[in-house]
């Protein structure tokens, strides 16, 4: 099997990538490099649906746990570090195998990042006082890149206010500049396997991940992370983030409207998971209940 191919397995949250991707990385004679933006932070394990430490031991996992939450760690570390171990893994003559969901890991290792311009804090400052005082960053986004707009969470304040700047200062949408990709961050042949569900099936397997999660002390695990120092995106993960509302008290929701929001948020994330997988061509589509690695090699 040539040496030279990266392997990719990746689909929405709640899709079955992690027990299959064992499964694969032992046919393969691979070790997992994870492509998952929330499983590099220790701490968060229940949350993220980290590969436990039983099936790390089955095949070896590489860039999980290798931050605090209060540290940032941007695309372009990531492609750095994810090329670094790909190069040692195959030093020692075996397969890399990708399997996480996060899609701009997945689109700068298969296609290279737009670095962009330098930061504008004159900007971003009067962008934050827009919204602060009640303005609509999303709308005002949307109509200067509609499809970025479309790709954002009206919520995600930081990645909007960076499309804004990139278009105020390049007098043109990101949207536009991350079509014009460099080379890709590894320089291999390519093989990307996305888990595909029906909408409805997805979605109940996602409300009973997080239902699993609370059953399993996710509830502790969130408790005891919001009394760390965290880092913006830590501190924004979908699950963390509604529970620390919910930490917080005051006119908050209950325990059980806090769940029912935990998944629906997630089932939002998994549908723009979706939408990104599908914007890349390299994409190729297996059946989430595909019940055996072997079947993902004959495709």
């Amino acid at each position: 099997m040539n040496n030279h191919t990266s392997w990719y397995l990746t689909g929405p949250t709640a899709s079955g990538k992690t027990s299959l991707g064992i499964a694969w990385a032992k046919r393969l004679d691979a070790e997992i490099i994870s492509m998952d933006s929330m499983a590099i932070y220790r701490f968060m394990d229940i949350g993220t649906a980290k590969p436990t430490p039983a099936e790390r031991a089955e095949v070896p996992h590489h860039l999980i746990d290798i931050l605090d939450p209060s540290e940032e760690f941007s695309v372009s570390d990531y492609l750095q570090a994810a090329k670094q171990t790909a190069a040692e893994i195959r030093s020692r003559g075996r397969q890399v195998l990708f399997v996480g969901g996060t899609p701009l890991y997945l689109k700068g290792l298969l296609r290279g990042i737009f670095e962009g311009p330098g930061a504008d804090p004159v900007l971003r400052e009067e962008l934050t006082r827009f919204a602060g005082s009640g303005g609509n960053l999303h709308q005002r986004l949307a109509e200067i890149d509609p499809q970025a707009a479309e790709r954002l969470h009206p919520n995600d304040h930081r990645r909007i206010i960076r499309a804004i700047e990139v278009h105020k200062l390049t007098g043109k949408p990101i949207s536009f500049h991350q079509t014009q990709f460099e080379t890709p961050a590894l320089e291999t042949e390519h093989q990307v396997f996305v888990l595909d569900w029906k909408k409805e099936e997805l979605n109940r397997r996602i409300d009973r991940r997080v239902e699993m999660m609370f059953e399993q002390g996710f509830l502790e695990e969130a408790r005891k992370l919001s009394e760390r120092s965290l880092g913006k995106t830590a501190s924004q993960a979908v699950g963390y983030k509604e529970l620390f509302d919910y930490f917080a008290g005051g006119t908050k929701p209950s325990l059980a409207d806090t769940i029912a929001l935990i998944q629906l948020h997630t089932r939002q994330f998994a549908k723009r998971q979706r939408t990104w997988f599908r914007s890349l061509p390299e994409c190729r589509f297996i059946s989430g209940d595909i019940n055996n690695d072997q079947g993902i090699l004959n495709h």
